[in-house]
């Protein structure tokens, strides 16, 4: 009886924790929404931005985009359009593939991924009331159930 109640709590205590991580997730996701509303970016866009400025110089395909965001079923062709627009990106061609189109962060997208890192400190500071040490078990805990899903996946 003991083994099937601890059974049941373990059980339970996982769905909190699995709900938990659900409601986290959104409430990052619309704070987040909120911060980039200022700078007139949205989440999808920040992502593509910051893989061009981790990128910078080279040129990196919307194909390689695409396989390094954190949401990858995104319309990466039209996230880099809209940067484009924007002035925070250009893009050309694949000088070896023309089915390919490279990308490149502009001058003014790299101001903008500067100022939004400078302000997004204050973000964290509000979202996370946790310590470091406290940062750092979270992460390793996090990274341990992705890993350990993944194995279980394939």
């Amino acid at each position: 009886m003991d083994t099937q109640t601890n059974a049941q709590n373990t059980k339970s205590i996982k769905e909190q924790l699995r709900a938990n991580l659900l409601y986290s997730a959104y409430w990052l996701s619309d704070l987040t929404t909120e911060f980039l509303k200022q700078y007139d970016i949205t989440q999808q866009q920040f992502n593509v931005l910051t893989i061009l400025g981790e990128q910078h110089p080279e040129p990196i395909s919307t194909k390689q985009i695409r396989e390094r965001m954190i949401i990858s079923n995104s319309d990466t062709s039209r996230l880099i359009d809209r940067l484009c627009d924007k002035g925070l990106a250009w893009k050309r061609p694949c000088t070896h593939d023309g089915r390919l189109i490279q990308a490149f962060i502009h001058e003014k997208g790299q101001a903008l991924l500067s100022e939004i890192d400078q302000n997004m400190g204050k973000l964290d500071d509000v979202m996370f009331n946790i310590t470091e040490a406290e940062a750092i078990v979270m992460n390793k805990l996090l990274n341990k159930m992705r890993f350990h899903a993944k194995e279980k996946m394939v």
